[in-house]
This record gives structure tokens, C-alpha cells and sequence, in this order.
């Protein structure tokens, strides 16, 4: 039973997580945390950290240690990888069928204009859900999360660090502080 529910969860988030991992976040914490209550708030936020540092897309990787989290096995977690895959293999495949004859149509031109604006919505709610005590709550010594959240956010947008040498500096900056 918990094999299903946790392939039919993650084939469902797979299935309307539209705009890539980023913007499943909220689908995810809602299923795994409110709904199952399979992880904590806590053990939410360390699955996002860990998906976004291990290689490979949030989106699955999040699946995957969710998937051992809740079932305690690699079994789990490749149901839920499975589940959070498959409706993109399958949607890729139907629109790769489809797109060739109707690329220049202006009903699927439109709709794809919708779906723009879900997609950053989507992509804000996860980085408020984010935004939690397990990240700048009184015990993370809650103004120096804020200063390294505000250094990371100046330093990507505006300066152009690359991200993957701001989680190096990042971490060797808590090592410090913390």
C-alpha cells in the first residue's frame, strides 16, 4: 500500500509540476508533509538541501530521498522516482508526436503563454516555503542566515557568482560562524 501511494503521489507531482523542480516544491511539501506527513518540516528542508547540492534534477532527486525516507528501503526510493518520471517520459513522447504538425498553431502558442506566469508563481511559493524556523528560526542565529541569504541572493543576481561556488562559499562561511 505504501509502495502505491507513494508512486501515485509522486506520478501526480510529476504530472502538474509544471516549470521543472523548483516548481514542484510546493506540490511536494504539500503531499509529504501536510497530507502523508511522511517527513517533517525539517526533514523537508534537508531534502531540499540535499536535491539541489547532489547532481541531477531537484524534482527527482527530492523524489528519491523522499521515496527512502518514507519507506526505509531503495525500494521506495525508486517507486517514487519512477512515479515522479514517468508522466514526463510519457507527455514528452506524445508531444514529440504532436508538436512537428501543429508548431505553428496559435491555440498551443497561447497556452504555452499561460503557462509562463504558473511557472514563476510556482517557482516564488517554493523559495516562501523555504523560508521557515528551520532556516531562519532563533535557533539558526537568525541574523547571520539572513546575511548569508542576502550575500548569496546579491552575489547570484547581481554580481554573477556562480551558484555551485556560492554553496562552496556558503559552506565554508557556516563552518565559521556556526
Amino acid at each position: 500500500m505504501l509502495y502505491w501511494q507513494l508512486f501515485s503521489t509522486f506520478f501526480q507531482i510529476g504530472l502538474f509540476g509544471f516549470g521543472g523542480g523548483a516548481a514542484m516544491l510546493p506540490l511536494i511539501q504539500f503531499e509529504l508533509v501536510e497530507h502523508y506527513a511522511w517527513l517533517t518540516s525539517a526533514e523537508f528542508t534537508n531534502m531540499v538541501a540535499v536535491s539541489q547540492m547532489t547532481p541531477g534534477p531537484i524534482g527527482i532527486n527530492s523524489a528519491t530521498y523522499a521515496g527512502y525516507l518514507a519507506s526505509g528501503n531503495v525500494f521506495g526510493s525508486l517507486v517514487a522516482t519512477i512515479g515522479i518520471v514517468l508522466p514526463s517520459f510519457i507527455i514528452m513522447l506524445l508531444i514529440a508526436r504532436v508538436m512537428s504538425k501543429m508548431k505553428n498553431n496559435k491555440y498551443v502558442d497561447s497556452a504555452m503563454q499561460g503557462l509562463r506566469p504558473v511557472v514563476v508563481g510556482l517557482i516564488a511559493a517554493a523559495a516562501l516555503l523555504l523560508m521557515n524556523e528551520e532556516n531562519f528560526g532563533p535557533h539558526c542565529a537568525d541574523y547571520m542566515s539572513w546575511i548569508i541569504f542576502a550575500v548569496a541572493f546579491v552575489a547570484t543576481k547581481w554580481l554573477k557568482v556562480h551558484p555551485i561556488l556560492m554553496i562552496v562559499l556558503a559552506a565554508v562561511f557556516g563552518l565559521f560562524i556556526y
